[in-house]
């Protein structure tokens, strides 16, 4: 398996804490949070990184060079903003037309056991598969609807007392999104997920695993708490 770490963000609400730099990079307990990310992708045995990058990318590369504690990583940098599925079809031109990828955010952590979403991907036949956290309170981030394992419904962030989530991690055939009909810059969770949610199979892999998001600067501060040597 490889994977793409979406890693262009600005890190606008960050940007008091952490000026001039990409949000994935922003320090937590004297490293980058994205290596947070890659050590979860090493535990989890991937061949190949691919880091999609916009902003300030040569502060990226010079960190990271090119590879991660010995797991090749290649770059695809965006010289315009391409939204979070122009970015992730940019960096699956890299790959093989016809393979199955992980999709990272690199401005949030979830410890999901992404081998298993990876059977379960393949035993389901999806075409996106998609990691759920169980949460209270969804108004940050919206929530999911399922029948059985089948996503039915993706639903805008709304007040819900507790509920499944998108978990920011996917596991995509890299051949669907080259048979959708889209713009050069378009929004993966919006014109993807929400739009061809039934022409797609998608499918949800519920897990309890450590999730935080330094989004907002409670949850950076909260980061530099809870989250352990990568």
């Amino acid at each position: 398996m490889e994977a793409i770490v979406l890693a262009g963000g600005l890190g606008t609400r960050l940007a008091p804490h952490v000026p001039g730099i990409p949000k994935p990079m922003a320090p937590v307990r004297g490293r980058p949070f994205l290596s947070y990310v890659l050590a979860q992708l090493k535990r989890t045995g991937v061949d190949r990184i691919i880091l999609a990058v916009g902003y300030k990318h040569e502060v990226i590369l010079q960190y990271f060079g090119g590879s991660y504690e010995g797991i090749p990583i290649s770059y695809s940098h965006e010289s315009r903003p391409l939204g979070t599925g122009g970015a992730i079809r940019q960096a699956a031109s890299l790959l093989p037309r016809k393979s199955t990828v992980y999709v990272l955010n690199g401005d949030s952590l979830f410890d999901a056991d992404l081998t298993e979403m990876a059977n379960c991907h393949r035993k389901w036949g999806a075409d996106i598969t998609v990691a759920l956290k169980r949460v209270r309170n969804t108004q940050r981030y919206g929530s999911v609807s399922m029948e059985g394992d089948r996503i039915t419904a993706f639903h805008e962030k709304r007040p819900v007392q507790e509920a499944w989530i998108n978990g920011g991690i996917y596991t995509i055939r890299t051949d669907v999104l080259r048979t959708l009909m889209l713009p050069e810059s378009f929004s993966f969770e919006h014109d993807v997920l929400e739009r061809y949610i039934g022409r797609l199979r998608m499918f949800g892999f519920r897990d309890d695993g450590y999730f935080i998001d330094i989004g907002i600067v409670e949850d950076y501060l909260r980061a530099q708490r809870e989250l352990m040597e990568p």
